[in-house]
């Protein structure tokens, strides 16, 4: 398992520019190489769906960097989904539902940039009532499943707007990256 396909799916909008989320693909990509092989596609600059699953296909582990708006993934990483996740190529039917995933033995990390602080998660008396990051982001994941990967731990950053400290989160992805694949 040497191939990391990274994919920024942030969708640039006049007050957010997605500063964050490349300097967080960069991180990885520089931290990863030493010991992977990567990729990378930013799907704000657009894509090829068949180059798309080509990258899929090649990858042993795929990375999910993301910003969250409104809760949820930005829209152009759910096209992105849509239209490079083919019946027949990354699944296909089968008896028990969910079970006919192709793409078994991938594995796949989110990491997202979050404006809600961290102290809100997994806090029965805060907004998200007791939830995680993770059960938050249940369509994501639910979706990898469906195709066959298994998750690895996500990396979630807090408060990137109001207070965003952006050397402790490289610092913290780093760390991450380094427990999550062994370097």
């Amino acid at each position: 398992m040497n191939n990391i396909l990274i994919i920024n799916g942030h969708q640039k909008f006049p007050f957010n520019e997605g500063k964050l989320n490349m300097t967080l693909t960069q991180t990885m990509q520089d931290v990863l190489k030493e010991k992977y092989n990567v990729q990378l596609s930013i799907l704000q600059n657009g894509w090829n769906v068949q180059e798309e699953q080509k990258k899929i296909l090649w990858a042993d582990f795929i990375i999910f960097q993301l910003p969250i708006y409104w809760f949820e993934a930005p829209a152009l990483l759910k096209k992105y989904l849509e239209e490079v996740y083919e019946y027949g190529l990354f699944y296909k039917g089968s008896q028990e539902y969910g079970a006919g995933g192709l793409l078994k033995g991938k594995k796949y990390m989110i990491s997202s940039t979050w404006n809600s602080p961290k102290n809100v998660f997994g806090n029965k008396e805060s907004f998200f009532r007791g939830k995680t990051v993770d059960d938050i982001l249940i369509a994501l994941h639910k979706t990898q499943q469906f195709v066959g990967m298994e998750p690895l731990k996500s990396f979630s950053c807090h408060d990137v707007v109001k207070h965003p400290d952006i050397n402790e989160i490289i610092k913290n992805l780093k760390l991450h990256l380094k427990d999550v694949f062994c370097l």
